[in-house]
């Protein structure tokens, strides 16, 4: 079974920075993109920042731009998030998101979910 394995999160004080990390692992088929998307308490989720595995190219969620830097490591079949600059609006539960390709269509995989907590 495709797991995707989170980790990085936690709490930060505010202005603070962290880093996410998510692992694909024993993925049959390629990967065409990695993300990230978050939930926050009584809202819907949101897209935080894709990468597409071959191309590089990037797309960020408006509420990050500016303050969010996306990677990948396409031979760990691994994102990254850089946050910077970060608020209590940045709390939410992160969950990464993987993109497989498959004979006749795509199929999205999401990670548990880890807890974001921006306070003093």
């Amino acid at each position: 079974q495709v797991q995707l394995v989170e980790s990085g999160g936690g709490l930060v004080q505010p202005g603070g920075s962290l880093k996410l990390s998510c692992e694909i692992r024993k993925s049959i088929f390629s990967i065409l993109a990695m993300g990230w998307y978050r939930q926050a308490p009584g809202k819907q989720r949101e897209l935080v920042a894709v990468i597409n595995t071959e191309s590089e190219s990037t797309e960020y969620g408006d509420s990050v731009k500016g303050r969010c830097t996306i990677s990948r490591d396409n031979a760990k079949n691994t994102v990254y998030l850089q946050m910077n600059d970060l608020n209590a609006a940045d709390t939410a539960v992160y969950y990464c998101y993987a993109a497989e390709e498959r004979p006749t269509a795509e199929y999205a995989y999401w990670g548990q979910g880890t807890q974001v907590t921006v306070s003093s």
